[in-house]
Order: C-alpha cells, then sequence, then structure tokens
C-alpha cells in the first residue's frame, strides 16, 4: 500500500480479528467472512475489477476491492456494473470501518448445528435391514400409459441411489441467514445425477413382487459426496438483491448466492434401490420413475 493507508498484512490481521478467513497469494489478500457474506480482495498490483471478480466466492454478497493507489474511472466504471465496492487510500479510512465491523448478534439465526429435530440419522434408519427397496406407486398399465409410446412394452429394474439426510441454512432473500432446511439428497449410483427428496415421501418395502432387475451400483460412497453437496448448493440457491452506492449512484444487482460449506451438514448414507419403468415403443424408450411418475434418466443395461 502507500504511505496513506495501512500495509496488506496489517489489514489481514485486522481483518481475522474482525472474523475474516484470510489467504495470502503473490500480490493478493483474499478475505471471506461467512455469517454476513462478505468477501475483500486487497491488490498490491494494478488490476481490473474483471479480472478479480474470480476470486470472490459465488455466495459472497458484500465485495470490496481495496487498491493500493487510485484505481481510475475505468475500473471505477467496470466495478459498478458488478456491483462491486472500490476502496484505496484516500476512501479506505471510512470503508475500513464498516467492512470490520461485525454484524449485530441478532443477524444470526440459529447455526445449522444447533438443529431441536436431533442429529442427521440415516435415513429410514428404523426400517429393518432387509427392507431397502422404496416402494413404487405406478403399476405396469399405468406407466405404460404415462409413457405415451405406441404398444410399449415395459420393464422394472430397481437402481441403486445413495441416500443421505442433510440440513442447510439458505440465504434470505436479502442475503441474511434463512431457516434451517431439512430434506433428503439421493445421488443415482450408476449415473451419478443427484435429486432432492421430501422426507418422509418414500417408504421402503424388503421387495417387490413384480418381476425386475436389480442394476449394481458403479459408484464408491466416498465419490458420492460431491455430486450430493453440489446438487444441494444448486437446489437451495437464493436470488437476492444487493444494493450499494456508487458515486451518487444507486446499483442493484441480483445475484444467485448458493449456501455456504459452513452452512450444509450431511448425514451418513445408506444404499436404497428405486424402482424405475423403462417402457420401450415405436417411438423409442421412455424411463419414469416408478414411485413419482416423472420421466428420467436412467443407465442402460439393455434392451427389456
Amino acid at each position: 500500500m502507500t504511505r496513506s493507508g495501512p500495509s496488506s498484512s496489517v489489514l489481514g490481521k485486522l481483518l481475522e480479528a474482525a472474523g475474516y478467513h484470510v489467504e495470502v497469494r503473490p500480490d493478493t489478500l483474499i478475505a471471506v467472512r461467512s455469517r454476513d457474506r462478505r468477501a475483500v480482495v486487497v491488490l498490491t498490483t494494478a488490476r481490473s475489477p474483471a479480472d478479480v471478480e474470480s476470486l470472490f466466492p459465488s455466495e459472497s454478497i458484500h465485495r470490496t476491492i481495496v487498491y493500493d493507489d487510485e484505481p481510475g474511472e475505468n475500473a471505477r466504471a467496470l466495478a459498478a456494473d458488478r456491483g462491486i465496492e472500490l476502496l484505496d487510500p484516500s476512501t479506505l479510512g471510512p470503508g475500513l470501518g464498516e467492512i470490520l465491523l461485525l454484524p449485530p448478534a441478532g443477524a444470526e439465526l440459529s447455526p445449522v448445528d444447533a438443529d431441536p429435530a436431533g442429529p442427521l440419522e440415516p435415513p429410514f434408519a428404523i426400517a429393518p435391514h432387509s427392507e431397502r427397496t422404496v416402494r413404487p406407486r405406478i403399476d405396469r398399465s399405468e406407466a405404460e400409459t404415462l409413457a405415451g409410446v405406441d404398444d410399449p412394452r415395459s420393464t422394472l429394474r430397481l437402481v441403486p441411489f445413495f441416500v443421505a439426510a442433510y440440513r442447510v441454512r439458505p440465504a434470505s432473500p436479502d442475503g441474511g441467514h434463512g431457516a434451517v432446511v431439512r430434506n433428503l439428497v439421493a445421488v443415482n449410483a450408476v449415473t451419478r445425477r443427484a435429486e432432492i427428496w421430501e422426507d418422509g415421501d418414500r417408504e421402503l418395502i424388503a421387495d417387490v413382487g413384480e418381476p425386475h432387475q436389480r442394476l449394481s451400483p458403479q459408484l464408491e460412497e466416498s465419490q458420492v459426496v460431491p455430486l450430493a453437496l453440489d446438487a444441494i448448493r444448486r437446489h437451495h440457491t437464493v436470488h437476492v438483491d444487493h444494493t450499494e452506492q456508487h458515486q451518487g449512484a444507486l446499483v442493484i444487482e441480483t445475484r444467485r448466492v448458493p449456501p455456504t460449506a459452513d452452512d450444509i451438514r450431511l448425514g451418513p448414507f445408506v444404499l436404497l434401490y428405486v424402482p424405475h419403468w423403462y417402457a420401450e415403443g415405436s417411438q423409442g424408450r421412455v424411463v419414469l420413475d416408478a414411485v413419482t411418475g416423472r420421466r428420467t434418466t436412467a443407465p442402460d443395461p439393455g434392451g427389456p
């Protein structure tokens, strides 16, 4: 920094004391505070806000770049278009007060760990171990009607899913923390596609009476966790309107804000089998979830 502003190391210590996680890189310091979704990038070399924007976490709402010299009108215009606050040695003093100010205690809801419903147990923990198949609700004739293909022939296949309970605290529309939500995440152990289930929407049985094929998992449980977390973040992303003042102009930016890693808790996985109808007709194949009736993608183990 110039003589009129503190060094980046001093700023790093101040930001750490204010609850930011600080990462030091060559010519750059990145500070992130998940509690109020603030992020600060301190630069010791001139860089365009367009180049710096990728350093901010996607869930950040309040984004600030601190320059060691006057950034110039082009940089200010680029930052204003992106809803990024710029500070330089002449404006750092007043701006630093707001950056370092801790959020009021009332702005933070109970942490995602403090859930009165208790720990995250494996889904269907009270079901006998032999009951690991989800009960189908769509029978063969209903599946062939829903498929909408001519002269359908149908096969029932049990597709393996890794399923876990989770808790998440999404952002609220104003950028704060919303209420904690509990659901189930299910990862197809063949196609790698993940989906969100409402807790209580499915029940288990030991097996189905209908002739069927049981597919084998193609994923290890360790491979499932990143797929599940990505699905949870996408499902609980919130659109947040963020307003900032830039040189007298009011800038309103709508951003997609996913939950942070600190806002998600994932329980242990269990392996379940979900029935799917494969309806084959003159117009091709249609795959239906035999629980919801939705068309879906599923593994192709060969024709029925």
